[in-house]
């Protein structure tokens, strides 16, 4: 069986040799992107949902690597700040097709979106607040609209990523008929919004699915207040992949049947916003061993990756697994994983068992696609890695290794 075709790809799935002669090439810390995963995640999310409209959610990985792989593969994009609008038509997306879906908006991305839509009228513009209607009412716009709501019910890995019962994001449930009116008086009103949460699994599809639920009876009570036809009603959300090596992959045919349900009759297309599911299994980081220290509290391994590397498990205590690529099947030993940075929060992990390391030997840490480098930071002074992907047996690099002149080189 392909690994493609495998409902996750983990660490042990990937050419460890293939890898080794990566770093050897272009050193570490190093992302690796594989492609052709990326293709093959979207068309299984694809498939299980064949009467939608999927887009892929930018702000999880935007590469331009990665967005061609994904328009090629039939994806349309979804983004999140003028920045996501920008890469994607770079790109090559048609900016007809592109969703902007703001929170709180700078003016001056209201001011390029609006100035893009003259061009696009098919860019479809999300609010999550009256006042950000309002806003585009002042500058001129009465272009394609969709209300961003809150129903109130948040899922996912986090509570910072739990979006779907956060004040911050979307109209209130009890408020969305009254905007909904209002708003199709003054624009194109052709959706209904929610981002219910991030890294859904097993444990949480039965309260992703009520959100869902709850979502589609706001947008069919909207539709009426409105006094209009949607045109979709969009249940953006991230379903997750598993992090842990002993957590399941979500079954996407069951999952689909289980939102079809949830949404019930529906006079308007149902549209999704894969983005963690798409690329977190088709990218890792690998980084080389340069201490191993005894201390009483634990065996601590340094490494040259840190958390402006990868911030996830000190921003959100992420898992994110690890595997000894020079010697994964060494003995294992409870070791904790911490990189350059002076802050006890750049830490990977704390006594886990990892093929024993050495000095010299190359660590995988996995899932690293999503929010992996667009997390990036260059704290301490550390130039942001390179990136190497990998397609159809090919590897290319399609992001250098900044320098300390691409660091400073802003400064004045």
């Amino acid at each position: 069986m392909s690994h493609d075709s495998l409902p996750v790809k983990r660490l042990a799935d990937w050419d460890h040799e293939r890898l080794r002669d990566l770093a050897a090439e272009h050193g570490t810390p190093l992302y690796v992107a594989d492609l052709d995963r990326v293709a093959a995640n979207y068309r299984r999310f694809a498939d299980a949902f064949p009467d939608a409209h999927v887009m892929y959610a930018a702000k999880a990985h935007t590469g331009k690597a990665v967005l061609e792989t994904l328009l090629d593969a039939g994806a349309d994009i979804e983004c999140a700040a003028w920045g996501e609008l920008h890469r994607a038509m770079a790109a090559g997306a048609d900016p007809n097709t592109l969703q902007y879906t703001a929170v709180n908006p700078p003016d001056a991305d209201l001011d390029r979106a609006v100035e893009l839509s003259e061009e696009a009228p098919g860019l479809t513009i999300t609010g999550g607040a009256r006042d950000t209607f309002d806003r585009l009412a002042e500058r001129g716009y009465d272009g394609r609209v969709a209300i961003r709501v809150n129903p109130g019910i948040g899922t996912g890995h986090h509570e910072k990523v739990a979006t779907g019962k956060d004040a911050k994001f979307g109209i209130p449930a009890e408020h969305v008929d009254e905007v909904a009116a209002d708003v199709a008086e003054r624009f194109d009103l052709v959706g209904i919004h929610a981002h219910i949460g991030s890294g859904v699994l097993n444990d949480s599809l039965d309260e992703h699915c009520r959100a869902v639920g709850r979502v589609a009876d706001i947008a069919r009570s909207a539709a009426d207040a409105a006094d209009t036809d949607l045109e979709f009603v969009d249940v953006g959300g991230g379903y997750g992949v598993p992090y842990r090596e002993d957590e399941e992959p979500l079954d996407m045919p069951e999952v689909g049947e289980r939102i079809r349900e949830a949404v019930g009759d529906l006079d308007a297309q149902l549209k999704l916003e894969p983005g963690r599911y798409v690329v977190a299994d088709a990218e890792l980081i690998l980084t080389e061993v340069n201490t191993v220290k005894e201390a009483p509290a634990a065996t601590v391994v340094g490494v040259d990756a840190s958390l402006a590397t990868l911030i996830r498990p000190a921003m959100f205590d992420s898992y994110h697994p690890i595997r000894n690529v020079s010697a994964p099947d060494r003995e294992p030993r409870p070791v904790s994983v911490g990189g350059p940075c002076c802050t006890s929060a750049d830490v990977f992990c704390t006594d886990r068992p990892v093929a024993e390391p050495e000095r010299g030997n190359l660590l995988a840490i996995g899932n690293a696609g999503a929010y992996g480098y667009e997390l990036a930071s260059q704290f301490h002074s550390q130039p942001r890695p390179a990136e190497v992907a990998v397609e159809g047996g090919e590897a290319r690099v399609v992001r250098r290794r900044e320098t300390l002149d691409d660091v400073t080189r802003v400064e004045r």
